[in-house]
This record gives structure tokens, C-alpha cells and sequence, in this order.
């Protein structure tokens, strides 16, 4: 049965890969985060749309490395100001760092109002703006690219196109209520204490209140982009006609189990390829040459070297640089690196999931960004985490929870549990065989990411938006969804029937004593 199954799915993505191979179905990519992790899923993204034949147009700020003969670039790149102004943002987050997940994104809310707003202006570009008030473009399909910018929606309709959403993340409070998917507000972990379980009850109605501010927010700036237009519905309307939205995650393996609706398409590890490309030379020489195996340390794009302070960066040049195996480093400034080492090599720019491919490697030092633990997992290698901000302690938490690696914080790290941490980790088995078991794990689906991308993005453009799909949740209001009314009748009749109760009893007990009385007198 299993196998009939499979069968069917591979010959319906192929006769539906025959049907828009031929001519392409017009496909918008929103795509204006100024992370360059997401920007490199989404690039991912329509990378495999095009490669597929569809006419991908995408809009961006930062500047993509995936470049494709079917994808068309509207760039709106920053202003010197703006990335100075980003820079001095990473810096702060920083220093607002905390292992707690929520207070670490409190704390960064505030930071993060510049990198919103020059989201929300990307939209107000002339060119971005021409995409459709120039009547010849058409579009089948928009894929709005998350970073808390639901306002963002409202560019289908201008478009007049089914809209899906590609997240960075697993499903989260955030998103759920886009396509009724269910949330528990309480974590459901085998071994669960009662003061852990009231911990994320306590934690997932805070999370509740952020959710709020930013739903806020963006109302004010759908109100701002789109509210001059008397067709566009309300911004609460919008947000009811997304399709589905894609997740970069992959529960059955990753982990928690939970229910999902249709609309919830998992495509964790969409930007790792099926087979990597060959390396630049110089890395591939320095790989093979590798014989005690080699480690790569990278704290993603968002934070560079300069950011970091120079008494740590010591620190950690102390350690690699006395170790036998061999270390390639990303760093962005190649004329003011940490030190020379025969056995360090300094990058501005790697191909992580290629080099995280390659046999030689032994382990990642990493900052617990969600696209490298992913890429880390998927080649089974173990993991030395040192998280900065936002979702990186939940992370990194995570990552040493499943037994494949350990962490550290980055702000507070000294020489001796530095070098402690990555001789556990090369010395001790147990690291590598848990990921490597992992590996085989999220690598075992029915359907590749890249193969579940492709036949979800055309079965919605198939069905004119899927509607079908939808959650009845997504259009029910929140008493209603939540059964409120009815614990509420139900609740009344209670009262109601328990006073009835009181006031039998009393009677009861008032005709006792009546009769209790008259027997004394006689």
C-alpha cells in the first residue's frame, strides 16, 4: 500500500512537472528580509521554481549569490545609512542576549523597528509598485517571504494571486493562526515536570502578548501601503486568504510531534542540494589535506567578526590555532584577521553546506542559527554552538538536548571550556554517531523537500489558490474557534442548576426543621 502511494505521488509530480515545464507559470517572490540566512532560503526557493521552468520574479534588499536564466531581480538595496544603522542593530542584540528565547526576542523587539521599517518601504519602491500597476504583468502565484511582516499579504491581492508563506522556522504561535493550524500552549515533553509544563503555559501566553504588539504593527503598516485603496479589504481579511504556508522544518525527525493541518508543508533542508557542488580549489586541497580532519567555524551572516570583541576573538584564535586538526574560519575583513596559523584557513564568503559535505569535517562551531544546525544535521556532523540572540539559545538548547554537541555563550566564553568543549566533542563517539543516526533520519521522507516544494507550489496554482485547503478555523472568530460560547452556556446551566439545587435543598432542610420543631412541641 505504502508503495502504491508513492508511486501515485511521483507520477503525479511528473505529469504536473510536464504541464508547467512547458510554459512556466509567473511566480512572485517577495523577498525582503535582511537576514541573509532567510534570504538564502528563499533564493533556494526559487531557484528550484526555475529551475523547473517557471518565470520567477524576486524582490529583494540584500544582494543574492543564486542567480538562474528564469529568475528576474528587483532589487532594492540599502542606503549607507541603513547599513550602518543594521550593523549597529546586530551589535545591540548582542548584548541583549539570553538563553530564554522570549525575553532574548523582548529585549530585541525594540532593535528591530529600523530592519521592519525598511521592509515595509521596500514595497513602496516605484519598481516594486510597477510590478502591478502595469496591467501587462500577471501573476499565478506570490511567495511572501516571513519575517514578522504579515502586512506584506496584501501585495497578492494587489496582484490579484494566491499567496503562500515561506517561513524560516517550524510552526510557531506567530503563524499558526494564518492557516488554523493548531497550537498548544503548554510543551508536551516525555518527562515533563508540572513546574516545566506551567513554565511554557506561563512562557506561551507572554510569547501571546508579543504576538499581539507585532500584529499591531503590522495593521499600522498595511493600513500605511494599502489603506489609500478603497478595493483592498481589511488587513484581518488579508490574512484569511493565504493558501499554505511552507515551514523549514521537519517534525517526524526534529521533533515535537504534533498535529498539522494541509496548509502546513514542511520542507526542512530545501536549501541543502541533493548533491554538492565541487569546492574552490583552495578549500578542496585544504579538506584532503586534512589528516587529523578538519572544523569549520561559522557565526552565519548577520554576525561578522567585527562585532564580536577582540578579547574573545583572541580567545578563540588562542585555542584553534594550537589544535592538530585543520580550521577553516569565515571572516569578512581578510587584511585584519584574528592571526596567522598554518592551520587556519580564512574565508569572507563559504559554501557551508558544501564544505559540511565534505568527509574531512569533523565538527561545526556554529552560532545556532536555524539553516546551519539544519545543514549540520542533514551531513551528520556534531556541533559546537555558541548563540548571539533572538532564537539561537532555544537552539542551540535543543541541539545539545538531542545529544549532538554541546554550547556555549559566545559573550562570556573563556580559553579552557572553549578547548575543553571541542576535545569532548572530536574525543567522545557518542556526539557524531547521535547526528549521523539523526542524519538518516531526516533524510528518510516520501517526498524530497525540494519534490513536496514543487508539487504543493503548482497544486496551488492548479486549484487558483487551494481553498479548499483552508482551515474552517481561519474564518471563525476567536470565541467561536475557541468553543467560548458554549463552555459559557455551559457554565450558565451549571449555575443556573446549582441554584436550583441550593434552593431544593434549603426547602429540604426548612421543611425538616419545621417538622422537627412540631414533633418537640408535642
Amino acid at each position: 500500500m505504502v508503495g502504491s502511494t508513492n508511486g501515485y505521488f511521483w507520477i503525479v509530480l511528473a505529469v504536473t512537472s510536464l504541464i508547467y515545464g512547458a510554459e512556466g507559470a509567473n511566480i512572485l517572490g517577495l523577498f525582503p528580509s535582511l537576514s541573509p540566512s532567510h534570504l538564502i532560503i528563499s533564493m533556494s526557493v526559487a531557484k528550484i521554481l526555475a529551475d523547473q521552468g517557471h518565470n520567477v520574479t524576486v524582490v529583494t534588499v540584500l544582494e543574492p549569490t543564486i542567480t538562474h536564466k528564469n529568475i528576474n531581480l528587483v532589487s532594492v538595496p540599502m542606503t549607507k545609512a541603513e547599513i550602518k544603522q543594521r550593523s549597529e542593530t546586530i551589535g545591540a542584540k548582542q548584548k541583549n542576549t539570553s538563553p530564554n528565547r522570549l525575553i532574548s526576542i523582548l529585549n530585541m523587539s525594540g532593535q528591530m523597528d529600523s530592519m521592519l521599517r525598511k521592509m515595509a518601504d521596500v514595497l513602496k519602491d516605484e519598481r516594486v509598485q510597477g510590478l502591478y500597476l502595469n496591467k501587462d504583468n500577471h501573476f499565478d502565484l506570490v511567495i511572501s517571504g516571513y519575517f514578522m511582516n504579515d502586512y506584506q499579504l496584501g501585495f497578492a491581492r494587489k496582484v490579484n494571486a494566491p499567496v503562500v508563506v515561506l517561513a524560516p522556522s517550524s510552526p510557531s504561535q506567530m503563524l499558526n493562526s494564518l492557516i488554523g493550524n493548531p497550537h498548544d500552549k503548554v510543551q508536551k515533553e516525555e518527562g515533563m515536570t508540572f513546574g516545566q509544563r506551567l513554565d511554557s503555559y506561563i512562557t506561551s501566553l507572554l510569547y501571546g502578548i508579543f504576538v499581539r504588539q507585532i500584529d499591531q504593527r503590522n495593521r499600522q503598516y498595511y493600513n500605511e501601503l494599502f489603506g489609500d485603496d478603497p478595493t483592498m479589504p481589511e488587513y484581518t481579511d488579508v490574512l484569511k486568504n493565504t493558501s499554505l504556508v511552507f515551514f523549514c522544518s521537519h517534525a517526524a525527525s526534529e521533533g515535537p510531534i504534533r498535529p498539522s493541518v494541509p496548509a502546513a508543508v514542511e520542507i526542512g533542508g530545501i536549501q541543502i542540494k541533493d548533491k554538492p557542488d565541487p569546492l574552490p580549489k583552495n578549500l578542496e586541497e585544504f579538506l584532503s589535506n586534512a589528516t587529523h580532519g578538519a572544523i569549520l567555524l561559522s557565526l552565519g551572516s548577520n554576525v561578522q567578526g567585527s562585532h564580536i570583541k577582540p578579547d574573545i576573538v583572541n580567545k578563540i584564535f588562542s585555542v584553534l590555532s594550537n589544535l592538530k586538526q585543520r580550521v577553516i574560519w569565515k571572516w569578512e575583513d581578510l587584511d585584519k584577521t584574528p592571526g596567522k596559523s598554518d592551520n587556519i584557513l580564512y574565508s569572507r564568503w563559504l559554501p557551508q553546506d558544501d564544505i559540511l559535505a565534505h568527509p574531512s569535517v569533523k565538527l561545526f562551531i556554529n552560532h545556532a542559527g536555524k539553516g546551519g544546525i539544519t545543514e549540520a544535521q542533514y551531513h551528520g556532523k556534531p556541533m559546537l554552538s555558541l548563540p548571539v540572540f533572538g532564537d539561537q539559545p532555544g537552539n542551540a538548547h535543543a541541539m545539545v538536548k538531542s545529544g549532538f554537541g554541546l554550547t556555549l555563550s559566545l559573550l562570556t566564553l573563556e580559553e579552557e571550556p572553549f578547548k575543553a568543549a571541542i576535545q569532548e566533542i572530536l574525543s567522545n563517539p557518542k556526539y557524531s554517531q547521535r547526528v549521523v543516526k539523526f542524519s538518516s533520519l531526516y533524510r528518510d521522507r516520501p517526498a524530497t523537500a525540494r519534490d513536496s516544494l514543487i508539487f504543493w507550489t503548482e497544486y496551488v496554482i492548479r486549484h487558483r489558490g487551494a481553498a479548499h485547503l483552508q482551515s474552517p478555523l481561519v474564518h471563525m472568530d476567536f470565541i467561536a474557534a475557541n468553543n467560548l460560547d458554549i463552555y459559557a452556556l455551559i457554565a450558565a446551566i451549571l449555575v443556573v442548576f446549582l441554584l436550583i439545587l441550593r434552593k431544593v435543598v434549603q426547602n429540604i432542610c426548612k421543611r425538616h426543621t419545621t417538622k422537627s420543631n412540631k414533633v418537640k412541641k408535642q
